[in-house]
């Protein structure tokens, strides 16, 4: 799919751009420099601003006109703003992948039911399991080695004495 002309497309120039938001483009300027806004650039190195950009604009002046914010608080919540919207993304794409592998076990497990003994089918349970970890703790100079016991032990997994 052809994005050129969407949302994130930088065709605008700054005199435009800063048309569209309200602001004077020496505004944009220095808002570029401080990093709140970040236009993508031509090949003569002129700033070109998306649409997306323009709406950045917009927000940045109503937070500082109508909510008193400075611009280094803007700066961080746009930052707050953009990894929210990335972590929302990432757990869409788990919750995704979390009810693919739900499908894929229902699909095996009623295409192989668990057998008894006996060799009679009975109903399948999911169990869940943990996997625990166990580390030395014991007091020393604070660094692995000197006071970690050498083999397996009653405080590691996997002795003969656990």
């Amino acid at each position: 799919m052809n994005d050129s002309f969407g949302v994130d497309a930088p065709v605008y120039v700054i005199s435009v751009a800063a048309e569209l938001a309200g602001m004077h483009p020496q505004t944009l300027r220095q808002y570029d420099r401080l990093g709140i806004v970040s236009p993508g650039r031509a090949s003569g190195r002129g700033r070109r601003y998306s649409m997306r950009d323009v709406q950045t604009l917009r927000e940045v002046q109503r937070l500082s006109q109508e909510e008193g914010i400075n611009l280094a608080g803007i700066k961080r919540i746009l930052e707050l703003e953009h990894e929210v919207e990335q972590l929302r993304e990432q757990v869409f794409h788990l919750a995704n992948e979390l009810e693919a592998a739900r499908r894929a076990v229902a699909r095996r497990a009623t295409a192989h039911p668990p057998r008894s003994e006996s060799g009679t089918a009975v109903r399948g349970e999911l169990v869940r399991r943990t996997r625990v970890t166990i580390f030395n703790t014991a007091e020393g100079d604070g660094q692995r080695g000197d006071s970690a016991p050498e083999g397996p032990g009653p405080d590691r997994i996997g002795g003969d004495e656990a």
